[in-house]
């Protein structure tokens, strides 16, 4: 074996039993880990109506209109990687793919996240199931994002993928990632793991949504390193109810004038448990940091937002904020803000409220013609509404668009 291959399958085989220092331990074991090879397909709108629709609920387009390209896993097999061809700046492939093809890839494979953080880093590498590889050249300009699709079909499969996306120097990379089941699914696992390298002066969009089966565990492991002058901005939705999630996304400013955002969107309904939050570590000068989150808890959902911010030198900034509101006497909301300051010179602050909707609004909407139900959508969808700074409006639209589809079915 080469480029030290054997020693990341030595870490992660003696990390295969190691626990998360979060979340409830699973036990992977009683997941299949095998499922069919499925064929490549041409377009998304060649799947099957009922993947097709799940796949549109989290953001996909299957038609690929507006979209600089395409990525579909279904359980283990790659079905579609490509972009489109007058997009000369972008390559799209699968992980697995990626690696044999560059060898330059083996110095970024590994080198944000850990292998051996835990359990669930360990089966990404021991049980790698592909995952995608998106590479924007130095200096492209992409208007149009990327989409990709994680999709488990088979009941009880468990699904581990390593995803790395890459922007060059001067280049702007947007990724809408939708992570589904198929209907007639109840119960599996994902696993994913993302590491994001953003090189000096480039920007990357992530914008994540779940819509998991109710009996689902998701463990995903994400780690971004942003340079000087880039930009990280990562998205996350949740709307659907699942057995639980557990992340901690982790974003390194090691470049002078870096800047992270984090912005989650979660309703929580169901038995569901969502333990998520993120962590920014600002280790050059200038670098800022903003995480804000907006969690709902309804039925006997249990929700927790964490966040953290560590500056780490002079002259860096950062802020946390979570609202969240509570719609059942049997649902709860832990918002756990922190902020680590080790420098002179560096501005941390953060603030979190929970409550629940005000009697005032609702008569007041009542008022004017809309019933409790009606008016409480209403509130909830306000609530939610993404005024994220510096997104672009494609992304507004889609994040939007989203809200609308998924509100109707669970508010």
């Amino acid at each position: 074996m080469s480029w030290k291959k054997e020693e990341l399958i030595k870490k992660a085989t003696d990390a295969q039993n190691t626990p998360a220092k979060l979340g409830e331990d699973i036990d992977i074991s009683r997941f299949k880990q095998e499922a069919a090879l499925l064929p490549q397909v041409a377009s998304v709108s060649q799947l099957s109506n009922d993947i097709v629709e799940n796949a549109k609920s989290v953001g996909i387009n299957p038609n690929e209109n507006n979209r600089s390209g395409t990525y579909f896993q279904l359980d283990h097999s790659v079905v579609l990687a490509c972009q489109k061809k007058e997009m000369e700046g972008v390559e799209v492939l699968s992980t697995t793919q990626a690696l044999s093809q560059y060898d330059w890839l083996k110095d970024y494979y590994w080198k944000a996240a850990a292998v051996d953080a835990d359990k669930y880093t360990a089966m990404s590498e021991l049980h790698q199931n592909a995952g995608y590889f998106i590479h924007a050249k130095p200096g492209a300009r992409l208007t149009m994002p990327i989409q990709a699709c994680l999709f488990i079909g088979t009941e009880g499969l468990v699904q581990s993928v390593h995803n790395i996306i890459i922007a060059e120097e001067g280049s702007e990379l947007h990724v809408i990632a939708g992570c589904t089941t198929h209907p007639g699914i109840s119960s599996g696992m994902h696993i994913g793991v993302s590491e994001f390298y953003i090189k000096k002066g480039a920007t990357v969009t992530f914008t994540m949504i779940h819509g998991w089966a109710e009996d689902v565990e998701v463990r995903p492991r994400t780690v971004a390193i942003v340079e000087e002058g880039g930009t990280f901005i990562s998205n996350y939705i949740c709307f659907k109810p699942v057995r639980s999630i557990q992340m901690y996304p982790t974003a390194y400013c090691v470049g002078k004038d870096a800047r992270v955002r984090f912005h989650s969107l979660i309703y929580g309904s169901k038995n569901s448990i969502i333990d998520t939050g993120s962590r920014v570590f600002l280790q050059a000068e200038g670098s800022r940091a903003e995480m804000t989150a907006r969690v709902i808890a309804a039925d006997s959902s249990k929700i927790i937002s964490r966040g953290h911010v560590i500056g780490e030198v002079t002259e860096t900034k950062g802020h946390l904020e979570c609202r969240g509101l509570l719609l059942s006497n049997t649902a709860s909301i832990h918002a756990i803000p922190e902020i680590e300051g080790k420098a002179e010179g560096c501005d941390l602050s953060h603030e979190a409220a929970v409550g629940r909707i005000q009697q005032a609004q609702l008569c007041y909407l009542m008022s004017r013609g809309l019933n409790e139900d009606e008016a409480t959508a209403l509130i909830v969808r306000g609530f939610l509404d993404p005024e994220i700074p510096g997104l672009p409006e494609h992304l507004k639209y889609e994040i939007k668009r989203t809200i609308e589809m998924t509100s109707e079915k669970v508010m």
